[in-house]
């Protein structure tokens, strides 16, 4: 492994700690330490899923035991600089909107400058916008400013997310040319993860910290701040990219075959989003993910009012039900919300590495094939009461959806080659922000209107289930549309060889230009990486599965 220089930057032209230069692989390096380091970095900036878990504490952070509402006449601009009264949640939820919005824009916006800057110093710019966003968070509810946790969190924390999350792309594809779909996986399934373990890490802080005064919350934003930090940080310091030319030992790339799907030279970023398939791959993303995120945002209430009193054996609808019962039943929902995680997290990696064997369009197809029987039988199973198999189709569900983020960065890499694959999936991420939006609209929306309209509580999803199949209809009608990229929109090597100067790389020497044997073996480095993050990962597994056993 390459040794850590002791300064910043060095004179006589040295590149500084930051720079990608500094992170070019040593020959014989385990490539096998790049995922945990990607997995680091993403278990921390997967709490933005969790953030949840503080919207009921900090909307009675005044009041403390109870909310202090703010005067029904108080205009916007005066309640976001209220001290003497509590935010509601409406409000506070806003941060979990701009933390998509600003994902999909700031990846977008430095996908480009993220390929030649290198993945160590995106990893640690994004550990500064995410902590960074934490400790403004804190200031804000110790002043009790939501606009400082809107633009602390929101703003700054989503470009930290952003950066995040696209870091480690195009280095894992490189580095595991052979498993494309695996090694994203690995990585994207710690962003499915973050809240998992981050949830009921901040639930013990909170309770830690509370007290006749305090909610404990702008101290729990200060430790997990501190926590993550230091993780984003290891994380980012342990990136190393491969040098041009390298390839596992073993390995040889399959022959070019007339219209195969798997592109042999590469898309620059600027004539990506011109061709057709970015955008069909744009659509296919999106419409995905608006079918998942908006049964993840409403599973407890779902569950709650499909089956009310069934899922504690009593032949109640959910508005006949007792103070009591209600409660009973609210913590079976969350047991079901935890198991959708669950489903979440492992589909990302299963999905993922699947897609390495049968092809990313087969895989997408599958998605949209089986998602569609599946949204359309749940209505059918909800009335007959059937929870079992309610659960399990959703569960199944939620396995796609997270299933499809990781398995899109290698549908990219296989169309428009690795050089690029990090910028262009960065500006493919905006479908995740329409998603955010289309989604949870579709299914608060609807549900409202039907409630207005007087459909009874159990049928109100209904109609929202038949709409989430014609989403599916038209992901799966995008996802047959996609073709091989025509040869035109691809670089020359005068321009593939100009790319590679400005992103620094360095050409592979004899010794490294294949995976040395004992570079793939088993390492005490390699164990001590890997249980740096298997052991909070494993942690909240237990947690998540002890909760979701009230259901069974």
């Amino acid at each position: 492994m390459a040794t850590v220089p002791q300064a910043l930057d060095l004179p006589g032209g040295t590149p500084g700690l930051l720079d990608k230069e500094r992170t070019i692989a040593a020959p014989g390096y385990n490539r096998w330490l790049v995922p945990p380091a990607a997995l680091a970095i993403h278990l921390c900036i997967g709490m933005a899923y969790g953030f949840s878990v503080f919207w009921l504490p900090l909307a009675k952070a005044v009041g403390v035991t109870a909310p202090v509402a703010c005067p029904a006449d108080m205009g916007f601009f005066a309640a976001i600089v209220a001290t003497q009264c509590d935010w509601t949640v409406t409000s506070l939820g806003w941060m979990y909107t701009l933390f998509f919005v600003f994902l999909g824009s700031s990846a977008a916006t430095f996908g480009g400058w993220l390929e030649h800057a290198g993945p160590r110093k995106a990893g640690f710019v994004a550990a500064v916008c995410w902590c960074g966003g934490l400790v403004i968070s804190a200031l804000g509810i110790y002043l009790h400013q939501i606009w400082m946790l809107w633009l602390g969190s929101g703003v700054i924390g989503g470009i930290g997310l952003g950066l995040g999350y696209i870091s480690p792309v195009s280095t894992l594809i490189k580095w595991f040319p052979d498993r494309r779909g695996m090694a994203t996986g690995m990585a994207i399934m710690g962003f499915g993860g973050g809240a998992m373990i981050g949830a009921p890490m901040a639930d013990k802080l909170m309770r830690h910290f509370a007290t006749p005064t305090s909610v404990g919350v702008w101290e729990t934003f200060l430790v997990m701040a501190a926590v993550y930090f230091v993780f984003m940080t290891c994380g980012a310091f342990g990136y190393r990219v491969p040098p041009s030319g390298w390839k596992p030992a073993g390995w040889t790339p399959p022959p070019p075959k007339q219209a195969s799907m798997i592109a042999t030279r590469s898309v620059h970023l600027n004539q990506a989003w011109k061709t057709p398939q970015f955008w069909l791959i744009w659509g296919v993303l999106c419409l995905n993910v608006s079918a998942g995120i908006g049964v993840l945002g409403m599973a407890s209430p779902m569950l709650q009012e499909v089956f009310g009193g069934k899922l504690i054996g009593v032949d109640l609808g959910f508005n006949d039900l007792s103070a009591e019962q209600k409660a009973q039943i609210a913590t079976i929902a969350a047991g079901f919300t935890g198991l959708l995680s669950l489903f979440n997290i492992v589909g990302r990696f299963f999905w993922a590495s699947i897609s390495d064997r049968i092809g990313r369009k087969v895989t997408y197809a599958i998605f949209f094939l089986l998602g569609i029987v599946l949204y359309a039988s749940a209505p059918s199973l909800g009335h007959a009461g059937q929870i079992a198999l309610f659960v399990g189709a959703f569960g199944i569900i939620l396995s796609m959806y997270g299933g499809g983020f990781a398995t899109v960065p290698a549908y990219l890499a296989d169309m428009f080659g690795t050089q690029m694959v990090g910028a262009i999936h960065g500006r493919l991420l905006t479908a995740w922000s329409a998603a955010g939006i289309l989604g949870p609209f579709l299914m608060t929306y609807i549900r409202d209107v039907q409630i207005a309209h007087g459909v009874p509580k159990a049928q109100v999803y209904d109609v929202t289930m038949y709409i989430l199949v014609g989403l599916l209809v038209l992901g799966l009608v995008c996802n047959l549309l996609i073709r091989p990229v025509d040869p035109k929109y691809q670089m020359t090597d005068e321009e593939l060889a100009a790319e590679k100067r400005k992103s620094h790389e360095v050409a592979a020497s004899p010794a490294n230009a294949v995976e040395a044997s004992t570079a793939a073996s088993f390492t005490p480095a390699v164990l001590f990486a890997w249980l740096a993050v298997g052991i909070p990962i494993g942690w909240g597994a237990w947690l998540t599965l002890r909760k979701a056993l009230v259901l069974f």
